[in-house]
């Protein structure tokens, strides 16, 4: 190793510039959020009406469910907008991680708005009971048939987009549109709960059944949050790219002639597009700075290449022995390693 590479010294190769893709795929993300906010404003207003009017806890669940669904839309809508704002001095490595933030606070919403509220709504049914209105169980079911025509319209709309996006793998990585489909995937199925508990208390004459429909929905709703609040919390936190691209970059520096070995490799997802990588690295002896920093630069347009998420790369030049590197606790994963 030269007096170049001494003192582990770093690399930084760049950032890639905007994908004009990720931005088409935005504006349509953006599209179908407006149109599941519309359904769903349209249609909490309906339920809610038909809930006062029929006495019904499912349908005032289901309004409930509605309503948590519309204040997602609007954090979804801020986390489009935000997350595409360039890097600056506060945030040098952009504001990617906006949209995973934006996410987890529509997990909680629906945690608290949706799961919440119907749980209560089911326990009250059970403690005092319901008035049967046949007239008004008849309108409840007649709006409820509505909202299931809007929420499947809006579901497909969603699924129609996650198709034209590379399926449900490719498709399923914006947060965004997941928890479009989450929430539209649930209330298709919340309406068809509540559908169920209404038409069995007006045969039956049980308000148990409309109570068991309610704390259904609170427990649907309850476990889609968890879910959508699981994942944006592990990007939140820092996820590692997947694992064939962390395998093709590890297999391509070890391919370049000036690379003795490589280290460590880290990666971090910075936003829905864009990915954060650091090497270390131990060069062949005998380069000079100037030739380090040749290939460092060609380095890093080979990653660029052959992973385009790649926004950021880092370069950590070290002589260090290689089995000392590899027995250190950022390349074996302690405290905070990878």
């Amino acid at each position: 190793m030269s007096p170049a590479g001494r003192g582990s010294r770093a690399f930084v190769t760049g950032t890639a510039g905007e994908d004009k893709t990720g931005r088409k795929a935005d504006r349509r993300t953006r599209v179908t959020v407006l149109v599941a906010l519309a359904a769903n404003l349209v249609i909490a207003v309906a339920k809610a009406v038909g809930g006062f009017v029929a006495g019904s806890p499912a349908l005032l669940s289901e309004a409930a469910h509605s309503v948590a669904d519309s204040m997602n839309e609007i954090f979804l809508l801020a986390a489009l907008r935000r997350s595409r704002r360039p890097a600056d001095r506060r945030h040098p490595f952009g504001y990617g991680k906006e949209r995973f933030f934006w996410s987890l606070l529509a997990a909680v919403g629906i945690f608290v708005m949706g799961g919440c509220f119907s749980f209560f709504q089911g326990v009250e049914a059970l403690r005092t009971g319901a008035d049967e209105k046949l007239s008004g169980y008849v309108a409840g079911l007649i709006v409820l048939g509505i909202a299931l025509l809007a929420e499947g319209g809006s579901l497909l709309r969603a699924l129609h987009q996650v198709r034209g996006q590379g399926g449900l793998a490719a498709g399923l990585r914006d947060p965004a549109l997941r928890t479009v489909v989450a929430e539209d995937g649930t209330a298709v199925l919340g309406v068809c709960l509540a559908m169920t508990g209404m038409a069995l208390h007006m045969v039956t004459g049980q308000v148990v059944w409309e109570a068991c429909a309610s704390l259904a929905i609170g427990a649907l709703l309850v476990y889609v949050a968890y879910r959508l609040g699981r994942e944006a919390r592990d990007q939140l936190i820092g996820e590692a790219a997947d694992p064939q691209a962390s395998g093709r970059i590890r297999a391509l520096l070890r391919a370049q002639p000036e690379i003795d070995s490589v280290e460590a490799l880290f990666t971090m997802k910075t936003g829905l597009d864009s990915t954060l990588v650091a090497a270390r690295v131990d060069l062949v002896p005998g380069l000079d700075s100037e030739r380090v920093e040749e290939v460092s630069m060609r380095i890093k347009r080979s990653i660029a290449r052959t992973v385009p998420e790649a926004r950021q790369v880092f370069l950590d030049v070290t002589d260090r022995p290689a089995r000392q590197a590899a027995k250190s606790p950022a390349a074996t994963g302690e405290r905070g390693g990878a």
